[in-house]
Order: structure tokens, then C-alpha cells, then sequence
């Protein structure tokens, strides 16, 4: 006879449907996995012999042939192996009712030499899956039942050893229901608090419109100014992630087995710069998520970004400008989600301290000039917020009073992406930082005062390109938002551009972006709460 039993396997971080078939007729004993299997899936074999040993049963001598359909669809891992498994035995007429037990369900896990069967990546895109085909449920790891409970609409079954599983066929015992994780009262947040910032008051406010907006920042400024500390310090007065949100971002933690039930905290993201390219962007010979992606609805750290390898930063532009990454493969074409903050560090040499008035700058003109390089003016030109970090005076560094703490700026954060999610909601939008060109045109309008010191802000700085306009314009509707006002008058727009004045990295002249370097930009004082 053929047993069907429906599984899947993982193509980037979405899964697909996956029938394992097993034929069992006369013949030479002989075991054959056909359908584009993978070495990991091959390998299988050892350990499904292994396990049905373990419980009494053992693969026929006879010709048994197992197709994984479609067969076009290259598989990978070792979540098949549960699944290849019970068909075989399925096949074997080793059940009560033919494998009735399994009917509806999507089978996921791999075994162990002794029968365990353990925890395998994609449960979250496995259970998401099943509910998108109306399946009834899905059979998966105990180990990763909590992961596959937060998926509402199906049945979850969770199994630890094979033996259960073979009960259930046999219909001596039926398969246990996974218990879903109890919800864990909300953690407090991180230690780190911005009211340990000391000075450095332009800095706050980009860091405080970047998160309201969901826009990138780049801080620039000598070694221990405190641009590593302001960035560190962003998880504290982020919002709390949607349900929404958090299922998107679990997926892609699921995708690469770092889910443990549902990931309620917005991800941040700190590589080292010695990373690859592919470990940044994603890719492989079989696609996996990078950091980009697991940064997804949160934050990706770039510490001393020019120290990156030129690739990973010219790889980023794609992403900042679609939110996603588009990996392509000769086996096809994935696209994995990359919606996140871009907060980067930089300083202005490769020793740091030119025109810091702290040292002398050690670098010769040549080492300086290929160091400014390293960042693209198309990369720069994606970077919303970019702030000059200057030495912290004596005085602020030692002041008795702490900065502003992170709970009164994320109460401010929070009730401005709240004015921006009713007004961006019929475009299905969550954020200014998303906004398209359209939504941009819809959403933005300028009296004639704005219209006039939109140009003579464009006047001013001539290298303004046309997505230089839409950011900034974005920049100005979120610092619209955080005052509370409807509209973008010219103030706002002023104070948007001095955060794009002057390139930090590029120019690198003193004092560039400090509070005194964009004053004819700003109105007499900068309105942003901060």
C-alpha cells in the first residue's frame, strides 16, 4: 500500500507543504528517498532505523520508496524525519487504522538513535501554515508545542518520544494536546535608562524622533562622547510590539531556532563588524535569515560602521528603502523581512580624534580620506538622523541632576506613533519611516510658509536629492508629531534639516551638527520636548 502523511519544510523563513509518501513492495531490500532531498534529509535513514529500533519495529526487507512531493521543491532538515517515519510504518500496516490518527495534521520532527524526538526550526511557520490550508492542526516536538500554541484556530499536539506516536496509529492512545506556555507577567524593563546620559541634548532628540518615527540615525563624534551609550539605551523607550508584530518577528526567530514561544520584546541587534556579508544581508547556498531580519520590528546596532566591510554597508541601501531582503538562489528566489531601525556609530577617523580638540589626530590624510569612503553617499543619503556627538563637558559629567528618564520619552514616543497609526491606518502603514511617496504626498501637505522654507532649505544644501526631500519631510511630520500639532509648519522643517546639514562622516569639520553649527536652520530654540 501508500501512506501519505503531510509535512513541510522551510524556504527562508516561510514554510511549504511537503506529502511523504512510502511505498513498501517485493523486492531486494532496499531504502530510496526520491524528491530533491538534501544530505540532512538523506541522512535520515540512519536515524529513523535507529529510532524504529528503539521501539520494536525496524524499516522492512523489502523496497520501500519514499517520495516527497512536490518534486521540484528542494528539502532540507531534519524536521521530515518524524514524518518519514510514521509513513513507513503507515505503509507497513503496522496501524489500526491506517494512519487515521494523522489525518489533518502536519507532521514535523527529528529523531533520535533512541526514538526522542526533538526540536526542530519553522514550528511557528508550520502551525501559521496549517491554519492558511485550513489543516486541522499540527503533530510537532513537545519542545516546541509553546512555540507552535501561539497560532490560534488549530490543534497542537506535542510528542517526546516516537513510541507515543506509534500508539496513536495503533489507537491504544491518543496523541496529548500541547500545553501552551502560561503568559509571563511583563518583565521590567531594561536597567539601562537615558536618564544615565549626561549632556549631549541634540543627541537625545535625534535618538527621540528616530524612534518616534521609526526613522535611521547615525551618530558620529570621538571615542567615549557617548554614541555607543545613547544607542545601547534605544530598547528602553521603544513601544511595546503588537501582537502583530510580535508573531512577524517570532517567525523569523522560529525560522532560525532561536524561538522559545512567542518573542514579546523588540529584538536589538548588535554585530560585530568582522561580520560576513551573508550573515549581515542573509543568504547561504540554502537561505537563511541574517541580522538584518533579526532585527525585523526593532534594532540593528551598527557599531563603528565605516570599521564594516564595504559590501555589508553598500547591501544595506536595498533593505532601508523596501524593508525587506530579496535573496536570490539558483534553487529560487526568497524575500525575508527587514523593517528596523538602523542605529549607527561612527567616528570621524580611523583613531577618532580629528578636530575633537580633545587629541591629536594621529592618521595621515591618505588613511582619512579612504576612511570617509567606506560610506557611500547613497547609503548616507538613507540615513534620516545624523548627529554630531561632541566631548561631554566637565561640568555636565559631573552635574547631581540625571537626564531625562527613558519612561517620560516613551510616553511621548508612544503618543506620537499613536496620532501616526490613526492617521496612516487606511494605508495600512504603521509608521512615518514607511511612508511611500504617495502616502507621503497625501498625508504632508505644506502651506505656502513651509513651501518657502522647503526651498530654502533645498537652496541651502544643494547635494538635497529627491529621496533627501521625502525624509526629510518624514522627519519634520514626526517632529510635528511629538509636539502634538496637525500640521508641518516651517519650523518643523527647519529642525528636521539640521539634522541633515552637514554629513557627519563626510565633512568632518569641527563642530559639525552641534547645536551652534545648525542654529540658522533651527527656530529659536528646538521645539522637541527633549
Amino acid at each position: 500500500m501508500v501512506a501519505l502523511v503531510k509535512s513541510c519544510t522551510l524556504v527562508g523563513i516561510d514554510a511549504a507543504v511537503v506529502d511523504v509518501e512510502c511505498e513498501i513492495s517485493r523486492g531486494l531490500p532496499v531504502y530510496k528517498v526520491v524528491g530533491m532531498p538534501a544530505t540532512s534529509v538523506k541522512e535520515g535513514a540512519v536515524r529513523i532505523r535507529s529510532a524504529l529500533k528503539s521501539v520494536g519495529h525496524d524499516v522492512p526487507l523489502k523496497r520501500v520508496t519514499v517520495n516527497l512531493a512536490p518534486a521540484d521543491l528542494r528539502k532540507s532538515g531534519t524536521a521530515l524525519d518524524l514524518p518519514i517515519a510514521s509513513a513507513v510504518l503507515v505503509a507497513d500496516a503496522r496501524c489500526a487504522d491506517e494512519g487515521a490518527a494523522l489525518d489533518g495534521l502536519l507532521v514535523v520532527g527529528e529523531l533520535g538513535l533512541d526514538g526522542a524526538v526533538r526540536k526542530v526550526r519553522g514550528v511557528l511557520a508550520t502551525a501559521m501554515l496549517a491554519r492558511e490550508r485550513k489543516l486541522r492542526g499540527v503533530l510537532v516536538p513537545a519542545a516546541c508545542g509553546a512555540e507552535a500554541c501561539v497560532v490560534d484556530g488549530i490543534e497542537v499536539y506535542g510528542v517526546e518520544h516516537l513510541a507515543e506516536v506509534i500508539d496513536a496509529l495503533a489507537g491504544r492512545r491518543p496523541l496529548r494536546a500541547a500545553c501552551a506556555r502560561p503568559h509571563a507577567a511583563a518583565r521590567p524593563r531594561a536597567a539601562a535608562d537615558m536618564a544615565e546620559v549626561r549632556g549631549q541634548h541634540l543627541a537625545r532628540m535625534a535618538v527621540e524622533i528616530a524612534v518616534a518615527g521609526g526613522h535611521n540615525v547615525l551618530l558620529a563624534g570621538p571615542p567615549g562622547t557617548g554614541k555607543t551609550m545613547l544607542a545601547r539605551r534605544i530598547p528602553s523607550v521603544l513601544p511595546e510590539m503588537t501582537r502583530d508584530e510580535a508573531l512577524a518577528t517570532t517567525k523569523v526567530y522560529s525560522a532560525c531556532g532561536l524561538a522559545d514561544g512567542l518573542v514579546t520584546e523588540r529584538p536589538f541587534r548588535a554585530p560585530h563588524h568582522t561580520i560576513s556579508t551573508a550573515a549581515l544581508l542573509g543568504g547561504g547556498s540554502t537561505p537563511h535569515p541574517g541580522e538584518i531580519s533579526l532585527a525585523h520590528n526593532g534594532v540593528l546596532f551598527l557599531d563603528e560602521m565605516p570599521e564594516f566591510s564595504r559590501a555589508a554597508i553598500e547591501g544595506l541601501r536595498q533593505p532601508l528603502e523596501d524593508r525587506a531582503v530579496v535573496v536570490s538562489r539558483i534553487n529560487g528566489t526568497i524575500r525575508l523581512p527587514a523593517s528596523f531601525l538602523l542605529a549607527a556609530a561612527a567616528n570621524p577617523c580611523p583613531c577618532g580624534w580629528l578636530e575633537s580638540g580633545v587629541r591629536e589626530c594621529t592618521c595621515s590624510p591618505s588613511a582619512i580620506e579612504r576612511y570617509k569612503l567606506r560610506l557611500s553617499g547613497p547609503l548616507l543619503d538613507r540615513i534620516d538622523l545624523q548627529v554630531y556627538v561632541p566631548p561631554v563637558s566637565l561640568a555636565d559629567l559631573r552635574a547631581a541632576e540625571p537626564g531625562e528618564p527613558s519612561a517620560a520619552i516613551r510616553a511621548r514616543v508612544v503618543a506620537a506613533r499613536e496620532r501616526q497609526h490613526a492617521r496612516l491606518r487606511p494605508f495600512q502603514l504603521h509608521c512615518n519611516a514607511e511612508m511611500t511617496s504617495a502616502v507621503l504626498r497625501a498625508t504632508c501637505r505644506l502651506d505656502a510658509a513651509g513651501e518657502r522654507a522647503l526651498a530654502e532649505i533645498v537652496e541651502r544644501r544643494r547635494s538635497f536629492t529627491a529621496r533627501s526631500v521625502d525624509r526629510l519631510l518624514k522627519v519634520a511630520r514626526t517632529i510635528a508629531d511629538l509636539l502634538g500639532e496637525e500640521d508641518i509648519d516651517a519650523d518643523c522643517l527647519r529642525e528636521a534639516a539640521a539634522y541633515r546639514d552637514v554629513d557627519p562622516v563626510a565633512d568632518l569639520l569641527p563642530g559639525i551638527g552641534s547645536v551652534a553649527s545648525v542654529a540658522p536652520l533651527l527656530p529659536v530654540a528646538p521645539r522637541c520636548p527633549t
